[in-house]
Formats: C-alpha cells, sequence, structure tokens
C-alpha cells in the first residue's frame, strides 16, 4: 500500500473507530429479563465480604454506592469485549438508541463560527409548528446563553432536548430581522431514522441506506420497500456501510423479506444456552429479485447477521470489504437503581455455521478496537489478498459455495477503500473542515433560491452554473489553503461532488445528498455493475 495514502486515511478511519465503537453491542431484546433482585443473584461471597467489612469497619465514612459504581465496571472489563455496566445516567441514551426515539425540538443544527445554526427542521415536529425555518440561529435556550468557542454539540442537546411535554423557550437570530426573536416551544417524541434514504437509480435498481437497527427500523424499512416497488424496482442495493448493529428482532424481520419458507436466518448458541434458530416464515415480499449488500469494516452486530444469511442462502452478492466482527449475543439485565448489566451469553452464528466474533483476549478491549486500525496497517482496506483465512474455516453455502469463518463477513466481490481523489490540498480541506464548511454557508445565504429546486438533478445542474467550484476554490484561498500542481486533476472531480451532494443535502436532506454522491462512491458503482450483469 502507498505509505502517503496511509497517512492520510488513517487518522479518518480512527475517528470513526472511537465515534462507533460505543453502539457496537446495543441491547437486543428490552422484555426479556428481570431486576437482579428477582433473579436470585444475591449469594454471598468475597466480594459481598470485603464490601461489608469496609461499610462496618473502616476508618472514615465511605459511599459504598461510589465503591459499587467503580468496581463492577472492573469486574465485566475482564470478560469479553462487549460486556459493560451501563451506569443509571446512561441508560436514557442508550434507550433513546434502541427505542427510535427521544424527547425534544425537532431540528438538525451544526457548530459553525461558534453558532448553533439550524440546518433543517423536523417536518411537522415541534420547531416547525411555531415557525422555526432552516438558516435560524439558536443564541439562547430559556436563560442560557449558548454561542461562543465554548460551546460544544453535547451542551447544546442537553440544553435543547428534555422530556415529551416539557416547555422551553428559544431564541433565534434571523437573517433580515434585526430583532431577536423568541419562540416558546412544548418538546414532543422526536425520531431517530434508521432507514437515511430509499430512491430509485434507475430503471430497475432501487437503494436503500440503513443507519442502524433500533426496535423502528423493520418498519421504516418496509415502508422503503413499498415505496420502491410501486416505482418499479426489481433490483436492490442494500447499504450497511458503517451501521453498527442494533435490535437483534429488526433485522431478522428485515431478512425474512428476502427468504424462502424455512430458510436459516441465524442460529445462537452459549455455555449456559442451547441452540436456538431462527428461520423466515416465508411470507416476505422480495424473494425475487437480484440482491446486492454493501458492508465495511465499521458494519458490525446485526448488520453482519443480515449479510450472513443472504450470503450463506445464496440470496443475494455481498459487496465492499470485511465486516467488523461482532458475533456475541448480549441480554441486557435491569438492576434496582436504574443501572443495567449488558452480559454476553451466547454468540451468533450463520446459516453456515460461521461464527461471526473475531477473536479476542479477554480482560483487553483495547486491544480488541485496535483490530481495524492493525487491519488498516497490514494493507487489508485496499488489497483483497492481504486477507488471510485458515482452510480449517471453511464452510459451504446453501448452493455450496465456500466461505469463510473466523471473524466477520468476507464479501463475495471485494472493492478496496478508494484514495484515489486523495491530494495534500483534499487532505487540507478535509481536515480543516471547508467543504462542509462552505457548503453550508453556500446554502444559507442562496436558500430562497434553491428553495426552488426539488430534485437531485436540479441541483447538479443549477450548481454547475454558478461555477460554485471555482468559488470554493476563492473561499480556501482566504483560509489559507491552496492547491498545488497537480492536486485539482487528482482531487478535482470528487471535491466538485462532495460540494454539490453537501450543498444539496442542506437544503433537501438525505434525498438530495446520497443520489449526487454515488457518482464517486466505487462501491456503489460496482453494485450496480455487478446487478445489470446477473
Amino acid at each position: 500500500m502507498n505509505i502517503k495514502k496511509r497517512s492520510i486515511y488513517l487518522p479518518l478511519l480512527l475517528a470513526v473507530v472511537a465515534a462507533g465503537s460505543f453502539l457496537l453491542g446495543n441491547r437486543l431484546n428490552k422484555n426479556a429479563f428481570v431486576s437482579i433482585a428477582e433473579s436470585g443473584l444475591t449469594s454471598s461471597g468475597k466480594i459481598n465480604s470485603i464490601l461489608s467489612l469496609i461499610a462496618n469497619d473502616y476508618v472514615d465514612s465511605v459511599s459504598m454506592s461510589d465503591l459499587e459504581e467503580k468496581a463492577i465496571p472492573q469486574i465485566v472489563s475482564n470478560l469479553d469485549p462487549h460486556s459493560v455496566y451501563i451506569p443509571a445516567k446512561e441508560m436514557q441514551g442508550v434507550e433513546e438508541e434502541m427505542t427510535g426515539n427521544f424527547g425534544g425540538i425537532g431540528v438538525q443544527f451544526t457548530l459553525q463560527n461558534d453558532t448553533v445554526m439550524v440546518v433543517d427542521v423536523i417536518s411537522g415536529g415541534p420547531s416547525q409548528k411555531v415557525g422555526i425555518l432552516p438558516g435560524d440561529r439558536i443564541v439562547r435556550v430559556d436563560d442560557t446563553v449558548i454561542y461562543g468557542k465554548k460551546v460544544t454539540n453535547q451542551q447544546v442537546m442537553q440544553h435543547l432536548r428534555g422530556p415529551k411535554g416539557t416547555k422551553v423557550k428559544v431564541g433565534i437570530v434571523r437573517k433580515g430581522i434585526r430583532a431577536l426573536l423568541n419562540f416558546n416551544i412544548v418538546r414532543d417524541e422526536i425520531p431517530i431514522y434508521s432507514v437515511d434514504v430509499a430512491y430509485k437509480i434507475d430503471n430497475k435498481t432501487g437503494f436503500v441506506k440503513v443507519s442502524r437497527f433500533s426496535d423502528k427500523t423493520y418498519d421504516e424499512f418496509m415502508v422503503a420497500l413499498k415505496k420502491l416497488k410501486s416505482q418499479g424496482v426489481q433490483d436492490l442495493i442494500i447499504d450497511l456501510r458503517g451501521n453498527p448493529g442494533g435490535a437483534l428482532n429488526a433485522v431478522i424481520q428485515m431478512a425474512n423479506e428476502f427468504l424462502g419458507k424455512n430458510d436459516l436466518i441465524l442460529f445462537t448458541k452459549g455455555n449456559a444456552r442451547p441452540r436456538s434458530s431462527v428461520r423466515a416464515d416465508g411470507r416476505g415480499i422480495w424473494k425475487s429479485g437480484k440482491i446486492a449488500v454493501l458492508i465495511d469494516e465499521f458494519s458490525a452486530s446485526a448488520s453482519e447477521i443480515f449479510a450472513g444469511a443472504i450470503q450463506d442462502n445464496d440470496r443475494g452478492t455481498i459487496i465492499g470489504r470485511r465486516s467488523f466482527g461482532k458475533g456475541l449475543v448480549q441480554e441486557q439485565i435491569p438492576l434496582t437503581d436504574g443501572s443495567a448489566l449488558r452480559l454476553t451469553v451466547a454468540r451468533y452464528y450463520t446459516p453456515s455455521g460461521r461464527s461471526i466474533q473475531k477473536p479476542y483476549n479477554k480482560g483487553k478491549a483495547d486491544e480488541y478496537y485496535k483490530d481495524i486500525e492493525k487491519r488498516y496497517k497490514h494493507g487489508e482496506f485496499t488489497q483483497k489478498d492481504s486477507i488471510k483465512f485458515s482452510s480449517s474455516l471453511k464452510f459451504k453455502t446453501k448452493s455450496g459455495r465456500t466461505v469463510y469463518g473466523g471473524g466477520g463477513i468476507m464479501p463475495d466481490i471485494f472493492v478496496g477503500a478508494d484514495t484515489t481523489g486523495y491530494s495534500p490540498f483534499y487532505n487540507k480541506v478535509l481536515q480543516n473542515g471547508l467543504i462542509y464548511e462552505f457548503a453550508f454557508s453556500y446554502a444559507d445565504r442562496n436558500r430562497d433560491k434553491l428553495r426552488n429546486l426539488h430534485y437531485p438533478a436540479s441541483f447538479d445542474q443549477y450548481l454547475e452554473k454558478q461555477k460554485l467550484f471555482g468559488q470554493f476554490l476563492t473561499y480556501c484561498k482566504k483560509k489559507g489553503v491552496s492547491p498545488r500542481s497537480g492536486d485539482l486533476k487528482k482531487s478535482g472531480s470528487l471535491i466538485q461532488t462532495q460540494l454539490k451532494a453537501l450543498t444539496t443535502r442542506n437544503v433537501i436532506g438525505d434525498d438530495g445528498f446520497y443520489p449526487l454522491i454515488q457518482r464517486e462512491d466505487k462501491t456503489l458503482v460496482r453494485a450496480i455493475s455487478v446487478l445489470e450483469k446477473k
């Protein structure tokens, strides 16, 4: 692998690993478990004896609850990488991720120039009802000023989110209006969507992007499938790249839509859990038609279950790069103080018998998550031949094709990470966030004109006429970043596509972004080609 490409690409990958690792062990079934007191796990032992001695005989007064909060994570950390203790204060975020909604005001925002800027307003949500618009600046929430260099995304969300039915006063600065606008908003349940977009690529091919698996994913997915079917779509590309997993029921229901009656979807087994198999019921609405599933190194857990079921049943083609390798089953056991223990109780297996889980050493979670970095350095992201499988890990699909176990799902067609458009100039504008910054600024300044455009193709044509790329280069120069000889030849097309796609997203959302960005998406382009030839 080219060393320069590695140095550009690695920091981005590590950032994604850090951002996504928390989500890999999402809860599977919130109704299946009892409290710790009801489960009978109250027998005395050495740990209880030590705590009792400290409570009764220690020289100073101590908080026993603080000791427990510090001791429990240490105990659990000596198990597998996905068993985890969840403190009560973190449970709300976990619940929101899994249920697919939270209490809030219904805006998408970005922090730019030390200001909270509204990118979009959720249709039918609390903010839209009172008249907040894309492009508004939120400068005050109740009595708290929220602009300046010290403001973070987390702080903004803490102010804007809250229980359904509670009231919040939001101060808005709007272009063209000098006075501060104040809106009294009643918070409501705001959906966290799992299906980012579903659109028709060509006359017979549809595309669906699923970014997570929550309790509402299957319902969203069915809406997408039915929409595409009504548009005459016959073949389907399902994008699970970067999807860290989540609710088990959602992925089982999704896989069921594509498989024949009694086709095995997965099975699980563990030391204290007998084998349990899940099979398709044959009532799916997409049992015919070609399928391609896109995965990468950040596709984990439920994403791997879906890809494995499609691959092992020879139902479709898996395209991309080897998935993460998270195949451990967690049960989330609620504790009496509102905290929970998420305990690994079994392993997932694909229909052919492959374990999805990659190897790990107990008590060494840091080493486990650095596996992605090791893969990258080893060249696995760009070269298929760098991936070696033991002959002892060979398995057979339904039709007799050879597939491999040992951690993650290896795609049928490998597409390496594309760094052909990378250059020193592109690297600098990416690191400084200049493409995103300029796209938002341009959309914000020209929002009235852009609102009249409703389709990605319309944005593409309009922005081309406005010579957006030239404006961007001028913007970069003012920021002290200029291209060197050869940089634009290498990166020009990539940057122009990203500028158009991001500008469009700032006006009409992901429905505009994905159709424009696909021309630079080598994995998606390959999937379209594969389906055309089959």
